[in-house]
């Protein structure tokens, strides 16, 4: 069996200081909890902060396995479903500045993307790209590989934002764990 690869970085979402309101702990017995999730499976985490930690919604915090400054430990990963009000809100925002932080890997994706089946292409994965918005995309990496976000909407006018596309297909891809083919997320 494959070793699941652990996240290093991920970013908050929200901060529970007095932990989960369903836990049956007392209150004063509970853990904080920090919701976050990961830069480079998008996978969401419980984290337990180190006491004394400093850690607002938006931080990116190490969860590696080197010594941590700002989280003792990783306490579980959740669902979509698992997460607070707060955290499902902020949970667009934190994956938008997920993608603009690494929009290398990005632009990656859209120069080599490729067919999955004979008749579906991993752009159509994309909310909103149809054959004409795929061929669009391959015609124009072809003559000439994308170098940014900037340069993919100024060369395709009527895609709707290289960003909000990946955010969507992330989104969706976090609320339906039975998805089919997972382009950013982990299983």
């Amino acid at each position: 069996m494959k070793a699941e690869k652990k996240e290093i970085y991920a970013v908050v979402v929200d901060v529970l200081l007095q932990g989960r309101a369903d836990d049956p702990k007392p209150v004063f017995k509970r853990d904080p909890i920090v919701q976050a999730v990961g830069t480079d499976q998008f996978k969401l985490l419980e984290l337990i902060p180190k006491k004394g930690a400093d850690i607002q919604i938006h931080d990116t915090v190490y969860i590696g396995d080197e010594a941590r400054d700002k989280v003792e430990r990783v306490k579980r990963r959740i669902g979509l479903s698992d997460l607070t009000n707060m955290a499902r809100l902020e949970l667009p925002f934190a994956i938008e500045t997920i993608v603009k932080a690494n929009e290398v890997r990005f632009v990656t994706f859209f120069n080599t993307a490729v067919p999955i089946t004979p008749k579906l292409h991993m752009f159509h994965l994309l909310p909103g790209v149809g054959k004409k918005l795929m061929w669009e995309l391959i015609q124009e990496r072809e003559k000439r590989p994308f170098e940014s976000f900037e340069d993919i909407s100024q060369r395709i006018k009527s895609l709707p934002g290289p960003v909000k596309l990946i955010v969507g297909r992330v989104l969706e891809e976090l609320e339906d764990p039975e998805v089919k083919y997972r382009l950013f997320t982990a299983k």
